[in-house]
């Protein structure tokens, strides 16, 4: 895995999602179990199978990495399982522009990476990202996953059976869900650092998520990518800037990248750190 193989991996043996879980991600979770109707719209999700149809659609369309379909990509899969201590998930490359990665399933995760993003990150870059989805199983995710992917089927479908009341009570769910899922985030980018092992890598991939552009890869400067996250923070100096920040991101389901990259930078040097101590084993990949 380019630089990789000139180093060495540390293995975390024990290695617990607690050890890593953001603590936004921890109180979004508890403050989502706690949506009155959740039992309810998850109950649909799996009474529709909306799991079992994405995963025969998937298979369909996509091509599985394996030891003989992008070798580089399965050695990332199983050294991230090998450090976070999982089963091994199915892995698929789909084609698709857009640079983007998802976990799906709860009783059968998979993992999808699209052709933008591999064709946007190098080696190391795309061992984060795919450490990054491992960490979605490692904390148990997958399964608010499955509900945030139908959770507009199912809330139409509510509105329609109780004359538009569980459509408005869904909106709740929504808003939580997407809070969730964001924090979510958070958690398994320390995951994807545990599975690199160097923070740089992972504060390219951001800077790439957030403007890069293949032909301009050469001339952009993490150095400069970091001071803009300060220049950002300053903004919460005003109450109305604060306000402005809820509204825009309020329904999105990730992070702004330069905050991923702060979150990201302050973990390293304190969590990780602790982590990646004396403790555990080395190994080359």
């Amino acid at each position: 895995m380019g630089e990789t193989k000139r180093r060495q991996l540390r293995t975390f043996p024990g290695l617990r999602a607690a050890d890593f879980q953001h603590p936004a991600d921890v109180a979004a979770t508890e403050a989502l179990r706690s949506v009155p109707g959740l039992d309810t719209v998850m109950s649909k999700v799996m009474e529709y199978g909306f799991e079992r149809l994405y995963y025969l659609d998937n298979v369909a369309s996509n091509v599985r990495v394996t030891e003989r379909m992008f070798p580089r990509l399965y050695r990332s899969l199983q050294w991230g399982c090998r450090i976070l201590e999982i089963e091994e998930p199915e892995l698929y490359v789909t084609v698709d522009p857009i640079p983007n990665a998802y976990t799906y399933g709860h009783t059968r995760p998979f993992i999808v990476l699209t052709s933008g993003l591999l064709d946007m990150l190098d080696d190391e870059e795309r061992f984060f990202v795919v450490g990054h989805e491992l960490g979605h199983i490692k904390a148990d995710h997958v399964l608010y996953t499955v509900l945030a992917k139908n959770i507009a089927a199912i809330v139409a479908l509510l509105g329609q059976a109780t004359l538009g009341l569980g459509a408005l009570l869904g909106q709740g769910l929504v808003f939580a869900l997407n809070e969730w899922f964001r924090t979510a985030e958070l958690t398994c980018d320390r995951a994807g650092l545990l599975c690199v092992q160097d923070v740089d890598p992972c504060i390219r991939a951001f800077m790439k998520l957030a403007g890069g552009a293949s032909r301009l890869y050469a001339e952009m400067d993490q150095g400069e990518f970091m001071r803009q996250i300060r220049a950002y923070e300053e903004a919460d100096r005003s109450a109305l800037n604060k306000a402005y920040k809820i509204l825009l991101t309020i329904y999105r389901s990730h992070p702004f990248p330069i905050l991923r990259a702060k979150e990201l930078d302050q973990w390293h040097g304190t969590g990780y750190r602790t982590l990646a101590g004396p403790a555990g084993f080395l190994a080359k990949p």
